[in-house]
Order: structure tokens, then C-alpha cells, then sequence
């Protein structure tokens, strides 16, 4: 049976530190709980000796979870373990992370001290710790750049005093995936007791190798790894939870397993992304908008005949329903076909190779190929009356959010008014009244696209009808219009017979 990888979220408290990432006591809580059922392992909730705000988070979110061990950093510092020990007594498991510098630069630069001072500060901070939590966790900052006598020294010092699990940072994200597995590798054969803990990773992504660094580390015998959401974190962030996890399972050679339920990381990630308003781009691995995405038709007419020619990974295995057939001018027959299918226009010789020619040629001169598009190319085989045009939107505040929209569905006009929250939600809640599949909005993404007072901002929007999603997209320097064409766009992909015209 294959040994069991730990899985360490530093989300809260690494991963909170980029800028404009910071969460509340309440949003937190709210994270630590998708954590728990995405599950997580250990939690590190926080910094307590950082803010009274960091002290009060990790102390709530003790109460409010309880499967995964709860985690709060400290420096090797009387004070901050005492902090870091407060607010963890409502943990129903506590640790407490503590350590120091070990390589040259944080010993002579930052530290300012020596190497015998650092390790006799490093052991006090152990057994100091002990008093209060059974579970101390030892870091070795800067691990990557240490030189590897001293770090198995302190190492092993850092294990007879006490700690359960020794981490081995790279910091500074410095290491190759070969020099990092061989750190890990000469601990286990150099640390004397090394078997009394478990060793962790823990890799920052500054020259994009942090998921490479930590397999390499759980392949020469770390068993626990220090991850986030979405690889946030200082600087290029941290180690991607997301890739890691399914690397280990796409990779039967590497001989672990997770306890990560990997059917909920998509909505983790977007949970995580919105929260702390820093969009997923589009190419991130595992939960990027494209990363099931395909555009070039030779992908396009592998994927429909077997989507194993081109995936790697079963999309729902991460929680996305289904691969995306994006249509470009790359785009084949085949791809044409499938979204004509879903519009329930079925063509097939002649005719299907006459609007392939005509679509190639509108593809050349046009980035986006939507329903409308199609609609237009197969006018003459389709009298289709369900086309939804928006018109014109205005709304208004006077105490209350009131919007109107005219919509044109085929050759009807519709007008609809309505309130809500704000502008976006009063117009959507508007042309719903038109319109109505049976649908949920799952995802709104906002994105600026130019920069200045005039703005263009382009809408990214993922409605779903049962299992099936459908997207829609849209640019302009009104957030508000820019909603309603997103949404708009996204109504008209979904199928004729599941659209229901309520006005």
C-alpha cells in the first residue's frame, strides 16, 4: 500500500499575504470549512503574534472546524509561542510552527548571529513549544540556499528537542527539481533520528519550479507537502495544491496517496479566487478557464472521438463538467458539427461542408464565433426563433436599483423591468423575466482590459443548466451592458428546446 502524503494548506496565512489578498474573520472561516471538505489535512490558519486580527482568525477557526489539525506560524520566540498557543485552545489538534534561518544569508544578513546561536535558539523554540502543543513543526527558512552539513545538523537537533515534523523550505523558490530532491534525499540518509518525523516541503514558485520541487521532494521521502489554492502566495506564490494533488494521481509511480477530494478543487478554487478577488488565469493548470479547453481542430476531432487523445485528466475528476470545443479559425469540421448539434441544427455532407467553407472565412475576421454567428451561417437550413438580441438596457437609483431592458427573441420585442442589489443584478433579473431556461450563474468574472478613467472591462460569465455549462463573453466600458451581453451570449448557447420564453 502506497505511504500517505500529508497535505498542508497555507492558504490563510501564505497564501493571504499577496497584496489586496487579505480576508476577514468571517471569510476565513468560510475558506477553513471548504478546506475541511476538500480534505485537507492541516491547516495553517494564521500568524497570531501578527495582528489581533490573525489571532482571532486562527482562534475561530479552531472552533469552527474539526477534522483537520490546526496550525499557527511563530518565530522562534518566546512570545510569539505563547501567542501561537493562545490561540489555538480550542483546537481539538494544535500545532505550532516555529523556526528560523538557516542559510547563509539569513544567519549573517538577517539574523545577524552564528550558526551555533541559530541552533541553540532553534532547540529552545522546540522544547518551548512543547509545553503548550504535543505537535511541533520545525522550518528551516531558507533551506534551499543552506549549506546541507549545518541543515542536517539543526536538523536533527531540531528532532531530539522535540519536533514532529521538519520542514525544508525553498524559500526563495532558488532550487532545480534535482537539487531540491537531493536535499531531501541527503537528509533522510544524514539525520540520524529522521525517523522520528516527517519530513515536509514547502516551495515558493519563483523561477516556476515549485510543483516540480515538491514532487521531487515526495519522491526522496518528504511526506508532507505545504500547499495552496490556486499556487497564491508571496511574490510568484506558492506550491499549487491543485497540481500537485493530481500529478500524484495521474502518476501511479509516485507512491502516495491524498486524501484530497478531488471532485471539489474547481469549486475550492473559484471559492478561493473570488473571495480574495484575484482572478484564476486562464492557462493556470487544473482549474484555469482553458485548461480543458480546445480550439485547434485537430485537438477538437481527437477530443470528440476520444477525449483520452488529448486529456490527461477526466475533467470531472476536478469538478468541471465537461471539456470546452472552442471554435476559432483553427477549428474543424467536426468541432462545427458538435456546436450546430447543440443548437439542434444536424447537418451532414454538402451541406455541412458549404457552411464549414463559410465559417473559415467569418473565423479569419472575427476572434469570437458565437450561436448568433452560426445562426447567421445556416439561415437558409433554420427559421430559428428563439435568438435573443439585447436591445437596450438602462437602470436607474433613486433608494432602490431599478433596470429595464428591450429584448428582441426572433422577431418579437420584449420589454421587462426589475430591481435588485445593484445595477448588474437589476438588469440580469430583468431579462430573466424574458427569458427563463432553468439555470444557475455560477461564475462572474470581471476583468479590466485597458487602463484609465474610460476603462474597457471584459465579462466572463458560466451559467449552468444541471451539469451542462455554457459561457458567455463580453467587452465594453460599461461594466453594467457588459453583464447583460455576457449573459445574453451565454442564454443563446444553450439549446433551443431548453430555452423557455416566459414574457
Amino acid at each position: 500500500m502506497s505511504d500517505k502524503l500529508w497535505i498542508f494548506d497555507t492558504t490563510l496565512r501564505d497564501g493571504e499575504q499577496v497584496p489586496g489578498c487579505q480576508l476577514n474573520t468571517r471569510e476565513k472561516i468560510v475558506v477553513a470549512k471548504a478546506l475541511e471538505e476538500l480534505g485537507v489535512d492541516i491547516i495553517e490558519a494564521g500568524f497570531p503574534i501578527s495582528s489581533p486580527g490573525d489571532f482571532n482568525s486562527v482562534l475561530e477557526i479552531s472552533k469552527a472546524v474539526s477534522n483537520p489539525i490546526i496550525c499557527a506560524l511563530s518565530r522562534a520566540v518566546e512570545k510569539d509561542i505563547e501567542v501561537a498557543a493562545d490561540s489555538l485552545k480550542y483546537a481539538k489538534k494544535g500545532r505550532i510552527h516555529t523556526g528560523i534561518g538557516v542559510s547563509p544569508y539569513h544567519i549573517q544578513y538577517k539574523l545577524r548571529s552564528h550558526p551555533d546561536d541559530i541552533v541553540e535558539r532553534a532547540v529552545k523554540a522546540v522544547k518551548y513549544a512543547k509545553h503548550f502543543v504535543e505537535d511541533v513543526e520545525f522550518y528551516a527558512e531558507d533551506a534551499g540556499r543552506a549549506e546541507l552539513d549545518f541543515l542536517a545538523r539543526i536538523i536533527e537537533a531540531a528532532i531530539k528537542a522535540g519536533a514532529t515534523v521538519v520542514n525544508i523550505p525553498d524559500t526563495t523558490g532558488y532550487c532545480l527539481p534535482e537539487q531540491y530532491g537531493a536535499i531531501i534525499r541527503y537528509l533522510k540518509e544524514n539525520v540520524s533520528n529522521i525517523d522520528k518525523a516527517i519530513i515536509s516541503t514547502h516551495c515558493h514558485n519563483d523561477l516556476g519550479m515549485a510543483t516540480a520541487n515538491t514532487l521531487a521532494g515526495v519522491q526522496n521521502g518528504a511526506r508532507q507537502a505545504e500547499l495552496t489554492i490556486n499556487g497564491i502566495g508571496e511574490r510568484a506564490g506558492n506550491t499549487s495544491m491543485e497540481e500537485v494533488v493530481m500529478a500524484i494521481k495521474c502518476h501511479h509511480g509516485i507512491d502516495v496517496h491524498t486524501n484530497i477530494q478531488t471532485p471539489k478543487i474547481y469549486e475550492t478554487s473559484r471559492l478561493i479566487s473570488k473571495l480574495m478577488n484575484m482572478p484564476v488565469q486562464p492557462n493556470k493548470a487544473i482549474v484555469g478557464r482553458n485548461a480543458f479547453a480546445h480550439s485547434s481542430g485537430i485537438h477538437q476531432d481527437g477530443v470528440l472521438k476520444h477525449r483520452e487523445n488529448y486529456e490527461i485528466i477526466d475533467p470531472k475528476e476536478v469538478g468541471v463538467h465537461e471539456s470546452s470545443i472552442v471554435l476559432t479559425a483553427r477549428s474543424g469540421r467536426a468541432a462545427l458539427k458538435f456546436h450546430l448539434d447543440s443548437l439542434g441544427v444536424e447537418l451532414e455532407g454538402d451541406a455541412l461542408r458549404e457552411v464549414y467553407e463559410d465559417f473559415l472565412v467569418l473565423a479569419d475576421s472575427k476572434r469570437d464565433i458565437g450561436p448568433k454567428d452560426l445562426l447567421s451561417l445556416v439561415g437558409k437550413y433554420l427559421d430559428d426563433s428563439s435568438f435573443i438580441e439585447l436591445e437596450k438596457v438602462s437602470y436607474e437609483s433613486n433608494g432602490n436599483i431599478k433596470a429595464k431592458v428591450t429584448l428582441k427573441v426572433g422577431d418579437k420585442t420584449y420589454e421587462a423591468k426589475s430591481e435588485g442589489n445593484g445595477p448588474v443584478d437589476a438588469v440580469l433579473k430583468a431579462i430573466a423575466k424574458v427569458v427563463k431556461p432553468d439555470i444557475v450563474l455560477e461564475e462572474f468574472l470581471i476583468q479590466a482590459i485597458t487602463a484609465g478613467s474610460d476603462d474597457v472591462a471584459k465579462v466572463h460569465m458560466r451559467l449552468m443548466q444541471g451539469e451542462k455549462p455554457f459561457y458567455g463573453f463580453a467587452s465594453n466600458s460599461d461594466i453594467v451592458l457588459a453583464s447583460a451581453q455576457a449573459y445574453v451570449d451565454a442564454l443563446n448557447k444553450i439549446p433551443v428546446k431548453d430555452k423557455v420564453i416566459v414574457a
